[in-house]
């Protein structure tokens, strides 16, 4: 799996400047226990190259992009410290030539149709759009990504938790960097649990996981509709039948055969399945890979690997 296909996996990446090296670890360390073990350390400090070099050493699981690069010199200098990529503001050739001759993938910024054609001339398919809400943004990238289908965008610049999900919802967009979740005060305090806090809500609300129905196994078609039509009885709930099972209302699916599961099934909704599955897989939680259910190439339904008080466990995509 290359960086932008984690990245865009990750869904968010921090944006962080470090002033001082030491707070490097403790705050890569506060964002992996919110649930994003990525970060782009910004070269717009001296701290950054050690920064990045402390991370990589001691967060070894931290995906680490170098952002702010602006030389040649610079790509060298954190490449040797450990990025595994170069985000810029803006489209240097030079930058984009050397970064791609060392081996090391680069995303530099864009702000118009002129500048897609340019990273498209140097071989890119990924740019980053910055400052992504101040020159336009979602309607800016839809408008761009019409003609440059293939393209991916990474929007930076004035991405916050109220409007990520616009961005994230687009096709066109790899995933969204953004500060919001590293506010400098809290980094100033070494303030590392207010970091968590808001980055585990940002994750939140990205994957935006809700309970969509509750399967309960039964031992024949009988005593599905039989027990269907007693939860319908119940709660007032429209009864609906169909091949396979039996619903009572949208919340409640009684199996005509015994599924997946000791007890049955639950099913959660989220954004998006893919997403969903690499952020619990960084928990600890495997999947099942040959449940997985495709449309159109992208994934839309996958079970968890273990059951859960008897049930097994199914991400559907919203």
């Amino acid at each position: 799996m290359d960086v932008f296909e984690q990245l865009s996996l990750a869904g968010l990446v921090p944006v962080i400047k470090v002033e001082n090296a030491e707070d490097a670890v403790p705050l890569c360390r506060a964002l992996s226990e919110g649930g994003l073990p990525v970060a782009e350390i910004t070269f717009r400090t001296p701290a950054a190259e050690e920064a990045i070099r402390r991370v990589h050493e001691e967060l070894p699981n931290v995906l680490l992009c170098a952002g702010t690069v602006l030389t040649p010199e610079q790509v060298d200098r954190a490449a040797d410290a450990g990025a595994s990529a170069i985000v810029s503001p803006g489209l240097n050739p030079d930058v984009v030539r050397h970064a791609l001759s060392v081996g090391i993938p680069v995303c530099p910024g864009i702000s118009s149709p002129s500048g897609i054609e340019q990273a498209m001339a140097l071989g890119l398919d990924t740019v980053k759009v910055f400052p992504a809400e101040a020159i336009g943004g979602l309607k800016l990238i839809q408008a761009m990504a019409a003609p440059y289908g293939n393209l991916r965008f990474m929007p930076t610049g004035g991405i916050n938790e109220n409007n990520m999900l616009e961005y994230l919802a687009c096709p066109h967009v790899l995933c969204c960097g953004g500060s919001w979740m590293v506010p400098g005060e809290a980094v100033r305090e070494k303030n590392w649990q207010r970091i968590t806090d808001l980055t585990c809500s940002a994750v939140s609300r990205m994957l935006g996981f809700e309970l969509v129905h509750v399967g309960i196994n039964c031992v024949s078609a009988e005593e599905s509709l039989t027990q269907a039509k007693l939860l319908c009885r119940l709660f007032g709930l429209n009864l609906k039948e169909g091949n396979s099972s039996n619903f009572a209302g949208k919340a409640f699916e009684m199996m005509k055969a015994p599924g997946r599961g000791a007890n049955g099934h639950i099913a959660i909704a989220t954004h998006s399945v893919a997403r969903a599955r690499w952020h619990l897989e960084q928990r600890g939680f495997a999947c099942d890979a040959g449940t997985a259910k495709y449309k159109n190439g992208r994934l839309t339904v996958i079970y968890l690997h273990d059951e859960i008080g008897g049930f097994a466990f199914h991400l559907v995509e919203k």
